[in-house]
C-alpha cells in the first residue's frame, strides 16, 4: 500500500484525497438521461474495481450516503486488499421545526450498523437547521450526540459557508465539515475566494467536495486549484467513473501536491497533430 498524504480527523488518520460516490450512484448535476447512464454503467463489481485502485494507493476513505450497494462494495474491497476503509457516511432524516425527528435515530443507528466511522447529516438535514438571524446550527447537538452515543465521530455537511462559521462560533460538537469548493464556483452560494478565507479560518479540517464542478472542469485545471488553495490538513473529495480515471487522479494529485508539473499523457487528436515536435 503507497502512502498517500495523510491528514487527522478526530483522532483518526485520514488521506487527504477522498473516494466520492455520485459518479456511482448516478448523481451528475447534469441531466436525468447523464444520471440513467452512470446507473446503467456502473455494476457493483466496477465500483469495487474502481475504490481498489484508490485503497491500494493509500486512499482508504470513502463518502457516501449510508446505502447498502455501498456497503457491499466497500466490503469487497475490504476482503480483497485485508485492509480496513474509512467510511465517511452523509444520512438524511427528516427535522422538524422544534428538532424532534420521527427517524434520526433509525438513519443514524443505519450508519452504526453499516460500520460507518464518520458520521455526518447530509446538507438537507444541516442547512435546515441553519438559522442566520441568531448565526446558530439549531439542535445539531441532539444529532452529534446520538453520533457519539453510537461510537462514531460527527461532522456535517454543508452547501452554505455560514455552517462553518455558525459551528465554530457555538462550538458545536463536530470534527469536520463537508463543504463544496471549486475552481467554477459550481454550487457554491458566493463567489469562490469568500469560501477559501472561510475554508482557511475553519476551526477544523474541511472535507471539500466536487472539485472538477461535476465534470465542467478538466482535472488539471480542478485539482490544481484545490490542492494549491487548501490547508494541509484539508482533504479533496473526489468521484470517477473508471479505474483508469482513478489512476489519473491519484497520480495528478500526488504530482500537483509535490509541486511537480503533471506529467500525464496527452489526449491525442488529429486537430493537434501541428502541436507535435519533429518531422511533419
Amino acid at each position: 500500500m503507497n502512502a498517500f498524504p495523510r491528514t487527522m480527523v478526530g483522532g483518526i488518520s485520514v488521506p487527504r484525497l477522498i473516494v466520492g460516490t455520485n459518479w456511482f450512484r448516478g448523481f451528475s448535476h447534469f441531466s436525468k438521461a447523464k444520471d440513467n447512464h452512470i446507473k446503467e454503467l456502473q455494476t457493483s463489481e466496477r465500483i469495487a474495481d474502481i475504490i481498489e485502485v484508490f485503497m491500494r494507493a493509500g486512499v482508504d476513505a470513502v463518502m457516501s450516503s449510508p446505502d447498502e450497494m455501498m456497503f457491499k462494495c466497500i466490503q469487497a474491497v475490504q476482503e480483497r486488499t485485508g485492509r480496513k476503509i474509512i467510511w465517511i457516511v452523509t444520512p438524511s432524516f427528516q427535522v422538524n421545526p422544534d428538532g424532534s425527528s420521527p427517524d434520526a435515530e433509525k438513519n443514524i443507528d443505519l450508519c452504526k450498523e453499516l460500520g460507518a466511522t464518520f458520521c455526518m447529516p447530509h446538507q438537507c438535514v444541516t442547512d435546515a437547521l441553519v438559522d442566520r438571524l441568531v448565526r446558530k446550527i439549531r439542535h445539531i447537538d441532539y444529532f452529534t450526540r446520538l453520533i457519539r452515543e453510537r461510537g462514531m465521530i460527527p461532522g456535517l455537511s454543508t452547501h452554505m459557508p455560514e455552517s462553518i462559521i455558525y459551528a465554530d462560533g457555538q462550538n458545536a460538537d463536530i470534527e469536520t465539515y463537508i463543504q463544496i469548493y471549486n475552481a467554477a464556483g459550481f454550487l457554491m452560494p458566493v463567489e469562490i475566494d469568500w469560501i477559501m478565507k472561510i475554508i482557511h479560518q475553519a476551526k477544523r479540517p474541511v472535507m471539500t467536495i466536487k472539485p472538477l464542478a461535476a465534470g465542467r472542469l478538466m482535472p488539471i485545471v480542478g485539482l490544481s486549484y484545490v490542492w494549491r488553495t487548501l490547508r494541509e490538513q484539508d482533504m479533496v473529495a473526489i468521484g470517477t467513473t473508471t479505474a483508469e480515471e482513478a489512476r489519473e487522479v491519484i497520480d495528478l494529485s500526488l504530482q500537483l501536491i509535490g509541486g511537480q508539473l503533471p506529467g500525464a499523457e496527452l489526449q491525442q487528436t488529429r486537430s493537434k497533430k501541428s502541436l507535435t515536435y519533429g518531422e511533419p
